[in-house]
C-alpha cells in the first residue's frame, strides 16, 4: 500500500443514504483499527431524510490540526445535486467516484482519476438500497489506498446493527470486488453527458 502523509475525502449525497455512516466508519477505520489519525465531521440541511448531506473525512499519518475539508482529493458523490454543488471543490489531480444510479457527470467535469459505480442497484440486488454507502466504501477501498480492507470490515461490523451485519459485509465485499474490475480496466464509465 502506498504511504500518504494526508488525505481530505468527502462523501456527499442526500439525508437516508447513509451519507455520515459512511464517514463514520472511514473515520473508525483509519483511527480504531488502522492506527492513524482521524477527522470526521457532518454537515446536513434542515430536511433530515432527502435533504442534502456530506461527511468530510481527514486520515493521516499525524495529527489533524483543522478538521475541515474544503478541497477534497477524494469526493464520493451519491446524489445529483451533490455532485452539482462539490464539483467545483475537488482539488486538482484529484478522484471523482459516482453511483451511475444516481449521478450524471459531465464530460467536463471528469479528472484525470475518475471512477463509478452503480453502488445503488448492487445494493438493490442485494436486498436493500439502504446499504448502497457500504457498496460504496467497498468500491472506495479498491480503488483508493486510504486504509486497510480488513480495517474497514471490522468498523463496519462496529457500527452495524448484529442481524444485518452478514449483509453488510456482502455489500461491501461485492463493491470491493467491483474496483477490482475497473482498476483492472474490465468496466468503463457509465453516464457521462456532455
Amino acid at each position: 500500500m502506498k504511504t500518504f502523509k494526508e488525505k481530505h475525502i468527502i462523501f456527499t449525497g442526500f439525508g437516508g443514504q447513509g451519507i455520515v455512516m459512511a464517514g463514520d466508519i472511514l473515520g473508525k477505520a483509519a483511527s480504531i483499527f488502522d492506527h492513524k489519525f482521524a477527522t470526521m465531521t457532518q454537515n446536513y440541511g434542515p430536511e433530515a431524510r432527502g435533504g442534502a448531506c456530506s461527511s468530510q473525512v481527514i486520515i493521516s499519518l499525524e495529527e489533524i490540526l483543522f478538521p475541515c475539508v474544503e478541497n477534497p482529493e477524494i469526493l464520493v458523490c451519491m446524489s445529483q445535486e451533490a455532485y452539482s454543488k462539490n464539483i467545483k471543490s475537488l482539488r486538482d489531480g484529484g478522484t471523482l467516484i459516482w453511483d451511475t444510479d444516481l449521478v450524471h457527470i459531465r464530460k467536463t467535469d471528469i479528472p484525470e482519476k475518475a471512477y463509478n459505480i452503480p453502488a445503488t442497484r448492487f445494493a438493490e440486488e442485494l436486498g436493500t438500497k439502504m446499504m448502497a454507502n457500504i457498496v460504496m466504501l467497498g468500491f472506495l477501498s479498491a480503488v483508493e489506498h486510504l486504509v486497510h480492507a480488513d480495517a474497514l470490515k471490522r468498523a463496519i461490523l462496529d457500527s452495524v446493527p448484529p442481524s444485518t451485519k452478514d449483509n453488510n459485509i456482502n455489500a461491501f465485499n461485492t463493491g470491493r470486488e467491483y474496483g477490482h474490475t475497473v482498476i483492472k480496466g474490465l468496466e468503463q464509465p457509465e453516464h457521462v453527458t456532455d
